[in-house]
């Protein structure tokens, strides 16, 4: 068997957003306007900025318990008054960004390598399908290059910001189907229908509930979820895709590669690895997250 190659796909593509330094487990970043400091367990090397640029930060996020749980509830601690949200931009995407009681900012800016990518094979003869949507900036980036989009995530209250997010980019007459849903649920429901889409991008929680209190677990249910995805995707289709990202689990790329591989045993070409942040003042990067892409050509 051939050994699959790992590359890294670097987000060096922002202008309103910057990773300022990192290390002991921490990362300090410009966000918009703004200045955080978040909890980040990859960074296990000593920081090289000055401990004073740390504490001018606007605000720092402290969670409720240690440990590598990005989805750990906690506090933020603020140096001075925020707005509730306030606007970003991304290649000319206006979104917002915000708080969260999960230390997220309603933007992950190391996915600006997807979204040029689905953005790049989204057009008006396919539709794409954007699962555990989140805040849908991939949604809006595809739709903004033309192509139909399905958007379904499980919190009514992502989907609101989403489509806080469609308003601000200029984007409220693109056809985009918000969908609060169980996400494999509404998949296994879309193959009974018949239906088929050109992309699939999926970016799931490693334990999650969906609105009827369905429970999701990544360990068990993700090759079932991808050889589902495999199943809706037009298989007569020019440049169909597929993205996947995974955070903060106990996969290594190799075994995201092989699971991707087996349960999707489709003619096409694969692209495994990490997704990094580049560090704005050195030559570092931040390891943030293991992805799979597929595409048919």
């Amino acid at each position: 068997m051939t050994a699959p190659e790992f590359t890294t796909l670097v987000a060096d593509d922002w202008r309103d957003y910057a990773l300022l330094d990192s290390g002991a487990g921490r990362k300090l970043e410009r966000v918009g306007p703004y200045t955080f400091v978040r909890p980040e367990p990859l960074a296990l090397w000593a920081p090289r900025t000055d401990e004073s640029d740390w504490a001018h930060a606007d605000a720092v996020f402290s969670a409720n318990a240690v440990g590598d749980d990005d989805d750990a509830a906690g506090r933020w601690r603020t140096t001075r008054a925020l707005p509730e949200s306030w606007p970003m931009q991304w290649d000319g995407l206006t979104f917002h960004a915000r708080t969260t009681p999960f230390r997220h900012l309603a933007v992950f800016p190391e996915h600006s390598v997807h979204w040029r990518f689905a953005a790049a094979r989204a057009n008006a003869n396919g539709e794409t399908l954007n699962l555990f949507g989140y805040t849908g900036l991939a949604s809006l980036a595809c739709a903004r290059a033309g192509g139909r989009v399905t958007h379904v995530d499980a919190s009514k209250r992502a989907i609101a910001f989403a489509r806080e997010n469609q308003a601000a980019a200029g984007l409220d007459a693109a056809p985009i189907r918000w969908i609060v849903d169980d996400a494999h649920a509404f998949v296994k429901r879309e193959i009974r229908r018949g239906r088929r889409y050109q992309g699939v991008i999926l970016d799931p929680p490693k334990y999650g509930r969906g609105p009827k209190g369905e429970t999701w677990r990544i360990e068990e249910k993700l090759s079932e979820l991808l050889s589902d995805c495999a199943a809706l995707l037009d298989h007569g289709g020019a440049d169909r895709f597929l993205i996947l990202t995974v955070y903060a689990v106990r996969l290594t790329p190799l075994a995201l590669a092989q699971t991707a591989q087996a349960a999707m045993p489709l003619p096409g070409q694969w692209t495994f690895g990490e997704m990094a942040l580049p560090h704005a003042n050195d030559d570092r990067l931040l390891p943030t997250a293991i992805f799979a892409r597929w595409s048919s050509r």
